[in-house]
């Protein structure tokens, strides 16, 4: 090896060898509200409130036991802190789904508009024929051709009025 790469491998071992020794850390705040770093417990002194960092799974010597609205257990407490990719990617599958939901939804009103809009606007032709006076055959089941008499006329114009009177 050349003494320039033997060098960056010393170094690179060397901080791989610290970074346990980083994990095994106090971190608390003292008296005057500094922050102090330690690789053993704090004073007896300092109250559990201001010890922000301790080696996982060890408590403090001045710990108090725990109570009621403290975590009963260190999955609880890692539950606040950050997510795993498994529950990132629930998250994830959660929101997209309750986004095609929503989009889901959002086109069935847009359908529904443009229906009602269209029925609305035949619904007007209809009425304006009706009123036009002109006259209206249809055909019958045997496929004859008859017209309408003057009461299916206002029952027609009575049905076509409600239909329009929704379009409003």
């Amino acid at each position: 090896m050349h003494a320039p790469a033997l060098k960056r491998f010393t170094v690179a071992i060397l901080l791989a060898s610290c970074a346990g020794a980083a994990l095994a850390q106090y971190v608390w705040l003292n008296e005057k509200g500094v922050k102090q770093y330690s690789d053993t417990a704090p004073p007896a002194s300092v109250p559990n409130s201001q010890i922000l960092k301790s080696p996982r799974g060890s408590t403090p010597a001045n710990a108090p036991a725990k109570s009621a609205d403290e975590p009963a257990s260190e999955s609880e407490a890692t539950k606040k802190g950050p997510q795993t990719t498994a529950e990132k990617n629930a998250d994830y599958n959660k929101r997209k789904s309750e986004k095609a939901e929503k989009d889901k939804e959002t086109e069935q009103k847009t359908k529904f508009a443009a229906d009602k809009k269209k029925n609305c606007e035949q619904a007007s032709n209809y009425k304006r024929t009706l009123d036009s006076g002109e006259r209206i055959s249809r055909l019958d089941p045997s496929g004859e051709r008859s017209y309408m008499s003057d009461e299916e006329r206002a029952q027609e114009t009575r049905n076509t009025n409600r239909i329009m009177d929704e379009c409003k």
